[in-house]
C-alpha cells in the first residue's frame, strides 16, 4: 500500500498541477513518474485530466510497474494562486516589445507566432512569474473554478483515491463548508490533504481546520507549502519548504503526517538529512515536471501521445524520474 510510504517516512508525490490541463503531458508524466515509484500523483479536478492521468498509470502497469500510485486531484476554499490561469489580450501588446513574458513562461504558454498569439490555456498553471514584469501591465489572471460534486461519481468508481484541499489563513468557516460539500464522499476517499501557507497563529488556524473535519478521514496530510510553484528556480528555493515542515512538526498536531511541498527540487532531501527533518514525504511540482518535459523536448525526437510506443525514450526519462524519486526512497 502507498500509504505505508507515509509512515516509513518515505512518501513520494508528483504535483501535475491544480490548473494543468495539457493532457499529453499529464499521460506522459503519468507514465514516467508511475515506472519510477510514485505514491501519489495529485492533478487538477477535471475528467479529461484525470482519464489521461489514468492512463498513463494503466500504461505503466503494464510495463510491469508493480503497484498503482493513489490518484488525488486539487480543490481551493476561495482564492488561491494555484488555481488561476494567465490572459492577455495579444493586440495590445506593442510591436516592439521584448516580451519577456514569453521568455520567462515554465511551460511555454505564451506563446506569439502566425497560428496564435497569447496564452495557451492548458498549458498555464498559475505561477504569476508573466505578471509582474510585463511592460504594458495588461497581462491578468482568471479564477479556474471547479465544482467537486461534478466529480462524485469517479469518486464512487475508485478512479480518484484522494482530494486535497488548497486553504489560505482566516478561512476556517470556507474550508469547513467545503469539507460539508465533500462529507458523503470522504469515507470512500483513501486520504485527504490540506495544503497551507505559512501565517501568525499557524498552529491555531490547523488546529481550528482539524475542527472542522467531520466526517474524519481516514488518512491526513499537512501540505506545508513554503514557497508555492518555485521549485524549478534554483536550489534556494527549498529552504522556506524546510522550515515551514520543521515550524508543523513541532505543533505536535494530534492527527495527520507532515508532508513538504513549495519549492521542492534535487536539494531537498539532502536538506532533509542535514537538519534531521523527520516528515513523512516530499511532493514535488514544477521540478519535477520540468526535468522530464525538458528531456522529452530536447531529445530531437518526436514523442509521441503514447510515449510507451517509444520504448528507448521512454525508459531514458524514467532514469530521470528515479533519480528524483529514489532520494525519498532511500533517505532512512
Amino acid at each position: 500500500m502507498t500509504i505505508e510510504s507515509l509512515r516509513s517516512q518515505q512518501w513520494f508525490k508528483l504535483i501535475c498541477g491544480a490548473s494543468y490541463q495539457h493532457l499529453p503531458a499529464i499521460r506522459h508524466l503519468a507514465l514516467i513518474y508511475t515506472l519510477a515509484g510514485a505514491d501519489c500523483i495529485d492533478m487538477a479536478p477535471d475528467p479529461a485530466t484525470i482519464a489521461a492521468a489514468r492512463e498513463g498509470i494503466a500504461a505503466a502497469i503494464d510495463l510491469g510497474a508493480t503497484r498503482s500510485p493513489l490518484v488525488m486531484v486539487s480543490f481551493n476554499d476561495g482564492e488561491d494562486p494555484h488555481f488561476r490561469k494567465a490572459f492577455f489580450d495579444p493586440q495590445l501588446c506593442p510591436p516592439d516589445c521584448p516580451r519577456p513574458c514569453e521568455k520567462v513562461c515554465p511551460t511555454t504558454a505564451i506563446k506569439f507566432g502566425n497560428d496564435y498569439n497569447g496564452v495557451i490555456s492548458n498549458l498555464c498553471y498559475g505561477c504569476g512569474r508573466c505578471l509582474p514584469i510585463c511592460p504594458e501591465q495588461i497581462i491578468h489572471t482568471r479564477e479556474q473554478v471547479y465544482v467537486p460534486e461534478d466529480i462524485f461519481d469517479l469518486i464512487m468508481n475508485k478512479q480518484i483515491d484522494a482530494i486535497e484541499i488548497h486553504t489560505q489563513p482566516n478561512r476556517t468557516k470556507e474550508f469547513s463548508a467545503f469539507w460539508q460539500r465533500l462529507s458523503p464522499v470522504i469515507p470512500k476517499l483513501q486520504l485527504m490533504a490540506v495544503s497551507f501557507p505559512d501565517c501568525e497563529n499557524l498552529r491555531d488556524y490547523l488546529m481550528s481546520l482539524l475542527s472542522g473535519m467531520q466526517p474524519q478521514p481516514r488518512s491526513l496530510i499537512w501540505q506545508t507549502d513554503g514557497r508555492p510553484m518555485s521549485g524549478d528556480i534554483g536550489d534556494g528555493a527549498t529552504r522556506a519548504a524546510l522550515q515551514l515542515g520543521q515550524k508543523v512538526l513541532d505543533f505536535q498536531l494530534p492527527l495527520g503526517f507532515v508532508q513538504l511541498a513549495g519549492g521542492t527540487n534535487a536539494s531537498t532531501v539532502t536538506k532533509l538529512r542535514q537538519a534531521n527533518i523527520p516528515v513523512a514525504g516530499v511532493a514535488y511540482g514544477s521540478y519535477a515536471r520540468k526535468i522530464v518535459i525538458d528531456f522529452l523536448e530536447e531529445s530531437g525526437e518526436d514523442v509521441p501521445d503514447h510515449l510507451e510506443e517509444k520504448s528507448c525514450l521512454l525508459w531514458r526519462a524514467v532514469a530521470i524520474a528515479k533519480q528524483l524519486v529514489s532520494q525519498i526512497k532511500t533517505r532512512r
